[in-house]
């Protein structure tokens, strides 16, 4: 083969295999074995990615290495995302069913559960150890789409107003860019939730309405449509939309925080489980915010989920202005903050495992930047 005819296929062989050492090795049919082989050996594998190959030749590889990056911003980095956000949202609330049964009774009923521990005590004398199970199908299907839903979303969000408004103002009005990602992925995944979150409520809190979602999701379609199933998503949309953009706002600046302030060397220089760990503090430290701006909405949502024809009125008058930002507040500060917590430690470890770096410690000029790569 001439060097002029090689020079179009270069793109796709590696490039020792037209490099003239190789033309010699293979145009010498007399050559000795021995000396054939010593000249094999000295030569890169077919198996070495480019970075490892003679400078001589443009770079190319064979079979991509398993070390090899998922490309930023491609639309395999936002189905990383995508998956990743199902697993930590629906592991974590499934997790914590026992709580959630717990403070979905307290709102609902403060006279019969009038303390965290009164409400334990009385589960488990009516209900027994498996009360506190109730509703986890509906939600680990309701939360985890939520959850592919809310991360994918937000990441895409981030990226695209970042792109319109530019590296200089995406840097200078970061926290607004986080704030105005997380709403719009919080409005869509809000109808993802509504139906099951509908569902969980009622098997949470009444009991023998239903078993769990098999029984009680065609039960609240017979008795009130299909309608029944959305009407809490106003006042979802108002527990979860303040809650997540104070989650992922929170969060990022948290982390970037940290980064600067207390961790001795750059992020890039630390370890994963060290970066892990940010995540996790910083998680947490976000879901104690989420857990006080949203606890209001919170409680109007259970209330109303949990009472046919309820108003937003009479929630007021049951449970009164005070008891509407405290109800329940302590166990939900706990709850969501060991929630949010494992949520961005579970979502930053799968996005380790898929070569991705973790989330937060750099403004979104810079993370975001077309250029960059995992």
């Amino acid at each position: 083969m001439s060097e002029s005819s090689s020079d179009s296929s270069r793109s796709l062989i590696p490039s020792f295999l037209y490099s003239s050492d190789h033309h010699r090795l293979f145009q010498s049919r007399e050559e000795p074995a021995t000396t054939m082989m010593a000249r094999l050996k000295s030569r890169p594998s077919v198996f070495q990615t480019s970075s490892s190959v003679s400078s001589n030749g443009p770079a190319s590889f064979a079979i991509a290495t398993p070390n090899e990056k998922v490309e930023m911003y491609s639309p395999t980095y936002f189905a990383a995302c995508t998956v990743a956000g199902l697993l930590c949202c629906g592991i974590t609330h499934t997790a914590i069913t026992p709580l959630d049964v717990v403070k979905c009774n307290m709102q609902i009923d403060p006279l019969k559960y009038k303390t965290i521990t009164s409400a334990f005590k009385t589960t488990i004398k009516e209900q027994g150890l498996k009360g506190f199970t109730r509703g986890w199908s509906p939600t680990l299907l309701g939360y985890s789409a939520q959850g592919a839903f809310k991360y994918g979303l937000y990441e895409y969000s981030k990226k695209y107003y970042s792109d319109i408004v530019g590296p200089e103002y995406a840097a200078k009005y970061k926290t607004l860019i986080y704030l105005a990602g997380s709403a719009s992925a919080e409005i869509v995944a809000d109808v993802a939730l509504c139906p099951m979150e509908a569902v969980k409520v009622r098997v949470q809190t009444q009991p023998g309405f239903a078993r769990g979602l098999s029984d009680g999701l065609p039960k609240i379609i017979r008795s009130e449509g299909l309608r029944g199933l959305h009407k809490g998503l106003v006042p979802l949309w108002g527990r979860q939309i303040p809650y997540t953009m104070m989650k992922f706002a929170t969060f990022e600046n948290t982390v970037e925080l940290i980064y600067k302030k207390v961790m001795p060397t750059p992020k890039e220089e630390c370890s994963k489980p060290v970066q892990l760990g940010v995540s996790f503090a910083g998680g947490y430290i976000a879901g104690i915010f989420c857990a006080v701006i949203s606890h209001p909405a919170d409680n109007l949502v259970s209330f109303l989920n949990n009472s046919k024809g309820a108003t937003v009125a009479d929630a007021v008058k049951k449970l009164g202005l005070w008891g509407m930002f405290t109800r329940g507040l302590p166990l939900r500060i706990f709850m969501i903050g060991t929630l949010t917590g494992a949520q961005w430690v579970i979502y930053d470890a799968v996005k380790v495992l898929a070569g991705l770096p973790t989330t937060g410690g750099a403004s979104p000029a810079t993370a975001l930047a077309p250029s960059v790569s995992a």
